[in-house]
């Protein structure tokens, strides 16, 4: 038996994803400027687990988003 749930309800679990999926692309913007920052400086051990981490991120978001709709 699924549960149907309130308009109300609904836009608490709505504007909740919507912060968790705000704070995870700022995190990503803040990863690719740290990366950036380092692959320019030289560094170029930090790119790959950026890259592993940012597409971690993406999946995240990619389902906090299917979620909702």
């Amino acid at each position: 038996m699924r549960r149907h749930f309130t308009r109300q309800q609904r836009a608490v679990v709505v504007g909740g994803v919507l912060c968790f999926v705000v704070v995870l692309v700022v995190l990503q913007l803040w990863l690719l400027t740290a990366t950036m920052n380092a692959w320019l400086g030289g560094d170029d051990a930090v790119v790959w687990p950026a890259l592993g981490a940012s597409a971690l991120c993406l999946a995240l978001n990619v389902g906090l988003l299917r979620y909702i709709f």
